[in-house]
């Protein structure tokens, strides 16, 4: 015999029992119907890693302070350590170039160069001029060593006559006329000497200026390439190929990028708290980036219209600024009186808008929402207090996201 079951009681059974399920998992959610509660509890698991280790709470700090004198932020400038403008050194037009703005060079390498046809042809006149002078010097020390050995004025073979009236000029006619002062054969032989030695002399300063005219024709064809003087890269490219050049026009901006250093205008004033090689902390604008500077030099003249004297920091090398950049360096100004301050952690501190502030843990185990008014950073992890906290008070070092202020929690201290 079949069973008839009856559909509509079915189907209240189920819905009832349906409803009594939501209820059960309504009662046990740790929240109220709206999704809040006036005091946050963590759930004891909400934390907890998959091996059920150690709780990862919000780490709560006391608050200390340090001894900190007063430091004045400068502006200033990121410069290379090295730079140097090329200028031509002759006219001409630009024939290569050998790369553009960021291309390193090392010392000795060709930049650009000028076109050096005429000076070429220069060379080659040159070069046939010291050959003519070197032949014209070789016969004129020729004609000297024959003067020397050979003198002229005792050559019979100039005598008018045979042999006989020449020997008989040379024994007679000669010593009686000296004799009677007719003539001086020593002093014509001292004449016709200095003679040849004057045109021995003159032969070797012409020799000598052919050989100082080709050297001038080479300087300037080393003036015809721009050469980099060190290691360092184009900073501005001014010329292209095929420009025309004159001598003083400026070709290229060349600068060590590797070594660098910032220029700041410090006041007069704070000059007794700058000394040489003092270390100082810098901040720069790539990034944020905190590095120590050295004081490598101090101009000795100050400006007579800002009254500030211009002073260079080294920079570490590796650090993500290039020349040009926006830097700034804290002078301590010896003046101030040295107050102390507290030190909190960077990482406790929260933004609300552009206003700094941190959780403070307060007697009542609930957190308290500070504002603060920031000082000098103590280093890369640490900042000091001016105003809004105190030494000893507790505060939380990295904030769970989404805190407020009266949240209570399970913390560690």
């Amino acid at each position: 015999m079949k069973q008839t079951v009856n559909q509509p009681l079915f189907a209240t059974i189920f819905a009832l029992g349906s409803l009594l399920v939501w209820a059960a998992q309504l009662q046990a959610s740790p929240y109220s119907s709206n999704g809040y509660q006036n005091s946050y509890r963590a759930p004891q698991n909400q934390y907890a890693p998959a091996n059920q280790g150690a709780i990862n709470y919000p780490q709560i700090i006391t608050v200390t302070n340090t001894r900190t004198g007063t430091s004045i932020v400068i502006g200033g400038t990121v410069v290379p350590l090295r730079e140097v403008t090329l200028s031509a050194q002759m006219p001409g037009r630009i024939e290569f170039l050998a790369g553009i703005e960021g291309d390193w060079f090392e010392p000795g390498q060709v930049i650009a160069t000028i076109d050096i046809d005429d000076l070429q042809a220069k060379r080659q006149s040159a070069l046939a001029n010291i050959s003519g002078q070197s032949s014209a010097l070789q016969s004129a020390q020729v004609q000297y060593s024959r003067e020397f050995w050979s003198p002229q004025s005792r050559n019979i073979n100039k005598m008018p006559g045979m042999g006989l009236p020449s020997m008989f000029d040379t024994f007679f006619t000669k010593p009686f006329g000296s004799a009677m002062g007719l003539g001086n054969p020593l002093l014509d032989r001292q004449a016709d000497l200095y003679s040849q030695n004057s045109q021995l002399a003159q032969a070797r300063s012409n020799h000598i200026g052919a050989l100082s005219q080709l050297r001038e024709i080479d300087a300037k064809l080393r003036d015809s390439q721009a050469v980099a003087p060190f290691d360092g890269v184009i900073v501005k490219k001014l010329i292209e190929v095929g420009d025309t050049v004159q001598p003083g026009q400026a070709l290229f901006k060349f600068a060590d990028a590797r070594n660098l250093q910032i220029q700041v205008e410090i006041p007069a004033r704070l000059m007794s708290s700058i000394q040489q090689d003092m270390v100082v902390p810098a901040v720069l604008d790539v990034g944020n980036t905190r590095v120590n500077a050295r004081v490598a030099q101090i101009y000795p003249i100050a400006n007579s219209r800002r009254h500030t004297v211009t002073i260079k920091f080294d920079l570490p090398e590796g650090i993500p600024a290039g020349p040009g950049t926006y830097a700034e360096v804290m002078i301590p100004d010896v003046s101030a009186p040295i107050s102390t301050l507290p030190v909190i952690p960077k990482s406790a501190i929260v933004w609300r808008g552009s206003l700094p502030a941190v959780f403070v843990h307060n007697d009542k185990n609930k957190s308290e929402l500070r504002l603060l008014r920031l000082g000098e950073s103590v280093d890369n992890a640490s900042i000091s207090v001016l105003s809004g906290l105190k030494t000893g008070e507790r505060i939380y070092t990295r904030p769970t996201p989404g805190m407020a202020s009266g949240w209570e929690s399970n913390t560690k201290n």
